[in-house]
C-alpha cells in the first residue's frame, strides 16, 4: 500500500488592495472596476475575471498606462490561480514603467511572479521575486504586506522550510485580521494547516482546516471551502481514515470544478485516486488517476503529473502489469531528474526499486532503497515503506537477520509516527496506512517457522490503541519486554483462544489452548469478505439459515472454524479475537454441518476480545457480592428520528427486579439526559444497563452515541462515546440494549470501534453490545433471561448464551439468528 509524499495544495493568495484616496471620477472608476473583477475571482468565477481584467487592461492601456498595469497584474494573478503559471509569467515578463518601480503594482507583479515560480518549483527565482516584493511592501498598506507575507509562506511551505512558513503565515493572519481581509485570513489558516501537515502533525492540521472551512462557509467563498476540504482530505488520508478522506475530497473536487479552479481540482482528483488505491479499489483508482493525469499534463503541472504517474505505477504493480508500471515510472523519473519536480522523487525511487526487485535485480533494489532511508528529508511514511521493502529484498536473498532488523525498524518508525498523533480518533485509524508492512512482517516470521513470534507481532499491532488509553501521547513499548505467554492465558481463562489476521495474500488463524499454539493458513481477505457480506444480508432479511439451507453460513464455518475444530472441546469456552470485517460476524450463528446441521452456539460459549495482551492484563474479576445497578432508559424522544420504544418500560422492569431498590439508580423520562448520566457517578455501579436508541458513526467512531432525553433549554441529547471514555468506570458488566451498540467500523489492527469499545476503554470488565438494530419485541425476553442467569451466579458469557438459546429453542419466530445473534459479549479492558 502506498504512502505518498505529503504535498498539500498550494493555498491561493487573493488580491487585496486599499482604495486610492484620489477623488477624480476616473480614479474611482478604475478602483470600482478593479474591485468588481476582484469580487468575481473571490466568487470563484476565474474565467470571467480573467476576461474582464484583460478587457480593462486594453481599455486603459492608451489613456492610463498605470491603471492598465494594475489590470495586467490582476489578470496574471488569476492565471496563476487557474494553474496557468507559464502564461502568467509571460504576461509579467516586462518590467513596470519607471514611475511605478516602487508602487504597489510593482510589488504585486513581483509577488505573482514569485507564486508562479513557486508552483513551477523554481525556488531560487521565487525567493528573489518575493524579496523584491517584500522591500516595496515594507512601506505599503497592510493589505499588500499581508498578501506578500502569504506568498512567502507558500514558498517556504513548498520547499519544506516549515518554521519559516509558519512565521510568515502567522504574520499574514495578524495583518489580515487587522485589515479585516477575511478571505486572506482563511488562506493563512489553511497554510498553517499545511505547515502542520508537512511537519506530520496531522490531527493539528485537521483542526486548522476545520477553522478555515467554517470561516470560508461564513464568507460564502466556495473555492476557499474547497481548499479547506481538500487539504482536510489529504490529512485524513495520512492518518488512514480513508472513508473521511473520500467524502471530503469528492466535495472539494466538485466545489473546485464549479469554481473554475482546475489546478485545485486536479490536486483533489489525484489524492482521491490514491485513496482508492489504498482501499484496493484499483479500477476506481486507475480511472480517477488517468483523469487527473490528463488534466495535470494539460496544465503542465509537473508535481501533480509525477504524483499521478506514481499512483498509476503502483496500481500497475498491484495488478501485475509490470511493463505498464515501468513506463509510468520512467516518465516520472524523467521529469524529476530534469529538475522539473522534486516533490515526488522519493516515491518514484521506491517504485523503481520495486521494479528492480521484480526483475530479480536485488542489488540495485537494495542500493536504491538504502538511499531513500539515508535521506533525512524523506517523509516518515516513505521511510517506513522503504525500510519494509528493503526487508523484503533481504528476505529474497536469504539474508534473514538483516530482513528481520529492517522489518523491526519499519515497525518502530510506524509506532513513533503514531506516537506523534495526539487525538484518539486518528490514532485508531493510523495503522490503516501501514498495515501492509505488518502483514509482510507476520508472513516473514511464519515462513521462517516462527509462528508464536508472528502471533506476538500481530497482537502488538492490535493492542496499541486500547493500551494507550487516554494519555495525551501514546506510550511506546519501553523497558524490559513483557513475557508473551498465550498458553498460560488460555489455561487461566480455561478457554480456547482463536486469533484471526486477515491478509491481502493470505489470512491466518492461531489457535491457543493450554497445551500449545497452532497456526492455520486461511484464504486472503478478498475471498472471505464476500461470503461474510452475503451471509449478513441473509440474516438482515430475517431468514433462518437452518431452514433455508443458506450455504454461506456453512462455508464461513468451514473456512474460519473447521481448521481448529479438533482443538476445541465440545461445550467449552472460546474467546474470539477477530480482525477487520470479522468483527461484524456473530460466529455463534455459523452452521456446523455434522453430525447434523446446527448453529455453533449449541457447542461453545463465546466471548469476543481485541487483543491477547490486553486480555492478559485485564484483572480477573468474580461477580461482585454487592450488586448495584445503574439503569438508563425509556427516555423522552428527542425527535422523529428516535421514536419512543414501546417495550422499553417492560425491559426496564425485567432488569430492575433483579436488584433491591436501595441498590439501584434509575434515570428515565425527562431526567435521563447526558448531563444527568455524567453527574450520577456511574463509576459507583457494578452493573449498567441502557434501554434506548443508539447510533454508530462509521467515519467518526467516537461520535457514536446513546440517545437520551434533551437537556433542559438545550438541544443536546447524545451521550457520545468520546464522553464515555473520559469517565472512569469499574463496572463488572455494561449492557447496551441499543441499535449498533457494538459499533460498525473495524480499523486495521484495532478491532470494532463504537460504544462497546468506549465502555471497555473506560474500564468496564465486560460489555454486551449489538451488531445491528435489535428487535424491540424480543429483547425484553432475552434480557430477562440474561439477568436471571446472572442472579444465579452465572458469568456474563454463560448467562448470555443461555438467554440466546432460550430464544433459539422457543419454537417462535425468535428462533431466527436475526433476533438473538446481534448481541455479543466483549471483554478485555
Amino acid at each position: 500500500m502506498a504512502s505518498k509524499s505529503v504535498r498539500s495544495c498550494v493555498a491561493a493568495t487573493i488580491i487585496f488592495v486599499s482604495s486610492f484616496a484620489a477623488a477624480c471620477h476616473q480614479e474611482r472608476s478604475v478602483e470600482s472596476t478593479y474591485q468588481d473583477i476582484r469580487q468575481e475571482a473571490q466568487l470563484g468565477q476565474l474565467d470571467v475575471a480573467v476576461r474582464d481584467a484583460d478587457a480593462a487592461y486594453h481599455r486603459y492601456l492608451s489613456k492610463d498606462p498605470d491603471a492598465a498595469w494594475r489590470f495586467r497584474v490582476q489578470k496574471a494573478h488569476f492565471l496563476c490561480l487557474k494553474g496557468s503559471f507559464k502564461e502568467s509569467l509571460q504576461l509579467l515578463e516586462s518590467d513596470v514603467p519607471e514611475n511605478l518601480t516602487h508602487s504597489e503594482t510593482a510589488a504585486r507583479r513581483r509577488m505573482v511572479r514569485g507564486l508562479d515560480y513557486t508552483s513551477l518549483q523554481r525556488f531560487d527565482e521565487a525567493d528573489q521575486e518575493l524579496k523584491a516584493a517584500e522591500e516595496i511592501a515594507a512601506l505599503s498598506p497592510s493589505a499588500l504586506s499581508a498578501d506578500v507575507a502569504q506568498a512567502r509562506g507558500t514558498l517556504e511551505l513548498v520547499r519544506k522550510h516549515y518554521p519559516e512558513a509558519a512565521a510568515a503565515s502567522r504574520r499574514t493572519l495578524l495583518l489580515a485580521r487587522q485589515a479585516k481581509l477575511d478571505s486572506l485570513e482563511v488562506n493563512a489558516l489553511g497554510t498553517l494547516g499545511n505547515v502542520a501537515m508537512g511537519e506530520e502533525h496531522y490531527d493539528e492540521a485537521i483542526d486548522w482546516y476545520k477553522i478555515a472551512l467554517a470561516r470560508s462557509q461564513t464568507l460564502g467563498t466556495h473555492f476557499l471551502e474547497a481548499l479547506a476540504l481538500g487539504n482536510m482530505g489529504w490529512s485524513y488520508q495520512a492518518v488512514g481514515d480513508f472513508e473521511s478522506a473520500e467524502t471530503v475530497l469528492k466535495e472539494a473536487e466538485k466545489t473546485s470544478a464549479a469554481a473554475g479552479r482546475t489546478g485545485n481540482r486536479v490536486y483533489w482528483l489525484t489524492m482521491l485516486g490514491d485513496v482508492y488505491y489504498q482501499e484496493r479499489r484499483l479500477g476506481d483508482a486507475e480511472n480517477v488517476s488517468r483523469q487527473a493525469l490528463s488534466l495535470a499534463q494539460a496544465m503542465d503541472d509537473k508535481a501533480t503529473t509525477t504524483y499521478c504517474l506514481n499512483t498509476l505505477s503502483e496500481i500497475a504493480l498491484a495488478t501485475g502489469a509490470l511493463e505498464q508500471a515501468e513506463k509510468y515510472n520512467t516518465q516520472a523519473l524523467e521529469i524529476e531528474r530534469a529538475g522539473l519536480d522534486q516533490s515526488g522523487i522519493a516515491l518514484s525511487t521506491i517504485v523503481a526499486a520495486r521494479l528492480a526487485r521484480g526483475r530479480g535485480e536485488n542489488r540495485e533494489a537494495e542500493t536504491t532503497l538504502q538511499s531513500i532511508i539515508a535521506d533525512q528529508q524523506v517523509e516518515t511514511p516513505l521511510r517506513w515503506q522503504a525500510q519494509a521493502r528493503l526487508a523484503r529484498v533481504y528476505a529474497d536473498e536469504g539474508q534473514f537477520p538483516k530482513a528481520e532488523t529492517e522489518f523491526q525498524t519499519a515497525v518502530r518508525t510506524i509506532e513513533a509516527a503514531r506516537a506523534g498523533v495526539q487525538k484518539d480518533e486518528f490514532r485508531v485509524s493510523f495503522l490503516a496506512s501501514a498495515i501492509e508492512f505488518y502483514d509482510d512482517y507476520i508472513a516473514f516470521l511464519i515462513r521462517r517457522g516462527r509462528t508464536l513470534e508472528a502471533l506476538h507481532a500481530a497482537d502488538l499491532a492490535r493492542a496499541r490503541t486500547l493500551e494507550d488509553g487516554l494519555t495525551v501521547r501514546p506510550k511506546l513499548a519501553s523497558g524490559a519486554p513483557q513475557p508473551f505467554e498465550p498458553q498460560q492465558l488460555a489455561r487461566r481463562l480455561d478457554a480456547t483462544l482463536l486469533f484471526y489476521w486477515l491478509g491481502e495474500t493470505q489470512s491466518h488463524l492461531w489457535v491457543v489452548t493450554p497445551a500449545g499454539t497452532t497456526h492455520f493458513p486461511l484464504p486472503p481477505a478478498d475471498q472471505i469478505e464476500p461470503l461474510l457480506k452475503s451471509y449478513r444480508t441473509a440474516l438482515f432479511q430475517s431468514r433462518d439459515p437452518l431452514e433455508t439451507g443458506t450455504s454461506d453460513a456453512e462455508k464461513l464455518y468451514s473456512v474460519l472454524v473447521q481448521p481448529a475444530e479438533k482443538l476445541i472441546p465440545h461445550s467449552s469456552r472460546v474467546i474470539l479475537l477477530p480482525d477487520g470485517s470479522l468483527y461484524s460476524l456473530n460466529f455463534e450463528s455459523l452452521i456446523v454441518p455434522a453430525p447434523k446441521p446446527h448453529y455453533w452456539i449449541e457447542d461453545v460459549t463465546l466471548t469476543s476480545a481485541n487483543s491477547l495482551s490486553l486480555l492478559a492484563s485485564a484483572a480477573t474479576r468474580v461477580p461482585p457480592k454487592d450488586r448495584t445497578l445503574f439503569l438508563v432508559g425509556n427516555t423522552v424522544s428527542p425527535n422523529t428520528d428516535f421514536p419512543a420504544l414501546p417495550q422499553a418500560p417492560e425491559e426496564m422492569q425485567d432488569v430492575e427486579k433483579y436488584f433491591p431498590q436501595a441498590r439501584r439508580a434509575v434515570l428515565t423520562g425527562a431526567q435521563g439526559t447526558p448531563a444527568a448520566y455524567l453527574s450520577s457517578q456511574p463509576e459507583r455501579f457494578s452493573y449498567m444497563h441502557f434501554v434506548t436508541h443508539g447510533t454508530a458513526s462509521r467515519t467518526r467512531p467516537l461520535e457514536s452515541a446513546v440517545i437520551l432525553s434533551k437537556e433542559k433549554d438545550a438541544d443536546s441529547y447524545k451521550l457520545y462515546a468520546r464522553d464515555i471514555v473520559k469517565r472512569r468506570l469499574s463496572a463488572y458488566l455494561v449492557v447496551i440494549s441499543a441499535c449498533n451498540g457494538a459499533g460498525t467500523r473495524a480499523y486495521s489492527g484495532e478491532g470494532l470501534v463504537g460504544l462497546s469499545w468506549a465502555f471497555l476503554r473506560a474500564g468496564a470488565h465486560n460489555v454486551i453490545g449489538a451488531l445491528w438494530e435489535v428487535s424491540d419485541s424480543s429483547t425484553p425476553q432475552l434480557m430477562d433471561k440474561l439477568y436471571d442467569g446472572l442472579s444465579h451466579g452465572e458469568d456474563p458469557a454463560a448467562a448470555l448464551r443461555a438467554a440466546k438459546l432460550s430464544l433459539l429453542h422457543s419454537g417462535t419466530v425468535y428462533k431466527k439468528p436475526f433476533y438473538w445473534a446481534p448481541f455479543q459479549l466483549y471483554a478485555g479492558s
